[in-house]
């Protein structure tokens, strides 16, 4: 913008002030008109109040100083008069918003079908495991949790694995590196199953404890087609008087027909875990075959599916310490645990375990 941009004033008389003065803000107000984006509201102020080749720089350059004193007062009382009219079209042009060609070009015609947005499933893992639980609860059975970074001695000693017993080495531990200025109780370790959770429950609560334990667990098992390093348990403990293997078994029988149908059979056989006496090992009637023999059973008609006891009373005797009430003279409890891998594989008929961490969505999406 230029000084030709503004006429030039020839006289300084209030007559003439006042026509060329009408004439610029007709001017502005013309341009205004035009306004419809950001881009027009920006041009429009360069032009009238840009600092080097505004509209209204040009009056103040050329109209301003070549008036004579005694008009200089006019004159400037009508260029702030011109400059608030400016300013005022400048600010009503900011918060016009958008034009109404800009409308139409956007306009969504309401009554058409919306987008069907994809919605977030749970994994096959977290909802078998989540079926697990509420089978549990219905039993009147709580929630309890505990890191996954545990010590020696809730993961083993507490749990009747003393230091050098046999059974350490079949639970194939991950343990953190560079600890050994430590004690051997207080040596970390990424926990092989989710017993310690029943110590620390029993240290913390008094009689009658009636909780499920779900989380992940860690060994140095090597993948293959039923096994990996990273999986999943669901472990439960019943503490309280007159707690019987009676009572083990109706629970479980229970939690077997709800989890796959009323017509699923249990049975138990004696077994060995260091933190129950007695132990077993349950079965569950085939659900493939009826029990009648296929491959999957083995011919046998039965699946192996989890363990439980009768909390030994080296187990309380480690409560004792910290929390009196767990006498194994006067209280009793038993305990169980399963794989949420192996009971997912056999509900969704899954042959390979790896499916489940491979990520690979579309056998995820069978799930969904």
């Amino acid at each position: 913008m230029t000084n030709e941009a503004i006429p030039t004033l020839e006289a300084f008389d209030e007559a003439s002030l006042d026509k060329a003065f009408a004439a610029l803000e007709n001017r502005a107000r013309v341009d205004a008109t035009f306004i419809s984006n950001d881009a027009d509201v920006e041009r429009f102020r360069l032009e009238w109040l840009g600092r080097k080749q505004g509209r209204l720089n040009d009056v103040s350059g050329s109209w301003l100083k070549a008036a004579p004193p005694e008009a200089k007062k006019l004159l400037g009382q009508r260029f702030n008069a011109l400059k608030a009219t400016v300013d005022g079209l400048l600010e009503q042009a900011l918060g016009a918003g958008p034009s109404d060609a800009a409308l139409a070009a956007e306009a969504i015609d309401i009554t058409l079908p919306g987008t069907r947005r994809l919605t977030g499933a749970e994994h096959p893992i977290t909802k078998t495991l989540n079926e697990i639980v509420s089978v549990f609860a219905g039993l009147g059975f709580s929630v309890g949790v505990g890191p996954e970074v545990e010590t020696d001695f809730y993961n083993f000693e507490s749990m009747n694995f003393p230091p050098g017993h046999p059974a350490r080495d079949t639970q194939d531990t991950l343990v953190v590196a560079n600890q050994e200025r430590r004690s051997l109780r207080d040596r970390l370790l990424l926990r092989t199953h989710t017993s310690p959770v029943q110590m620390r429950t029993m240290e913390q609560q008094p009689p009658p404890v009636r909780i499920v334990i779900p989380g992940k667990v860690h060994r140095n098992d090597a993948a293959d087609a039923t096994h990996s390093p990273i999986f999943h348990q669901v472990e439960g403990l019943c503490v309280d008087t007159n707690i019987t293997f009676s009572d083990l078994k109706g629970t479980l029988d229970h939690a077997m027909k709800a989890l796959f149908g009323s017509s699923v059979k249990t049975r138990f056989f004696p077994s060995f875990f260091p933190f129950t006496e007695p132990s077993a090992d349950v079965q569950i009637s085939c659900i493939f075959c009826g029990g009648k023999g296929c491959r999957k059973c083995k011919n046998s008609g039965w699946i192996e599916l989890l363990g439980c006891g009768m909390v030994d009373p080296a187990v309380f005797a480690f409560a004792a310490e910290k929390q009196p009430a767990y006498d194994p003279q006067k209280i009793s409890g038993f305990a169980f645990g399963m794989g949420v891998e192996r009971i997912a594989m056999m509900k969704y008929g899954v042959s390979e375990i790896g499916q489940f961490y491979a990520g690979d969505m579309r056998f995820l999406s069978q799930f969904f």
